[in-house]
């Protein structure tokens, strides 16, 4: 067997690491929930105020990947979303600065990563992923729900925030007596 030179298996690493990008979050697909940057929803909150769900996510979290491929591609939650909230799919990780209703929140590195000051502030600290974050019609934050979410229990607290039973029980009363689409 021919021994190769460590420059050539160097330069193979080399290319074969230089190519690798990262996965970009998955987006819409035709049909599917309408995800929206924090800019576009503020925009839509000027012409028509809504609620707001944002999915609170790392590109290295395998259950935040797992609710994409299940939960987010269910067609009552992306019928009920794209009908009765601005969806925005946020990467706690963000580098960019984010203006959010005045005040421009910033990356912060941390240890090997780091996180962006929104995030912190929407998950109170609590940085788990994924995480569903619910923003009232004036973009205050009614609650973060963290935590893997199958359709049928994600369709349940849409509904409760979505129909603002929030304000006249808890969850728990509510979630007895719901009886949603999803089986």
């Amino acid at each position: 067997m021919k021994k190769h030179s460590p420059l050539v298996l160097l330069l193979v690493c080399l290319m074969v690491f230089s190519s690798y990008r990262p996965a970009e979050p998955k987006l819409p697909e035709a049909g599917g929930i309408k995800w929206m940057t924090w800019k576009e929803m503020q925009e839509a909150q000027k012409r028509e105020p809504r609620k707001v769900f944002v999915d609170v996510y790392t590109d290295w979290c395998g259950w935040c990947k797992r609710m994409d491929q299940t939960t987010f591609v269910h067609p009552e939650i992306v019928k009920y979303l794209n009908e009765n909230y601005y969806a925005i799919k946020f990467d706690a990780e963000e580098r960019e600065s984010i203006r959010f209703k005045g005040k421009d929140y910033k990356f912060v590195a941390s240890g090997n990563r780091g996180y962006n000051e929104l995030a912190a502030e929407i998950l109170k600290g609590r940085m788990s992923y994924p995480t569903s974050v619910y923003l009232d019609e004036n973009m205050d934050l009614l609650f973060p729900v963290p935590g893997y979410l199958e359709p049928k229990t994600l369709e349940q607290v849409l509904h409760f925030v979505g129909e603002n039973v929030y304000k006249q029980m808890t969850f728990d009363i509510f979630q007895k007596d719901f009886t949603g689409k999803i089986k």
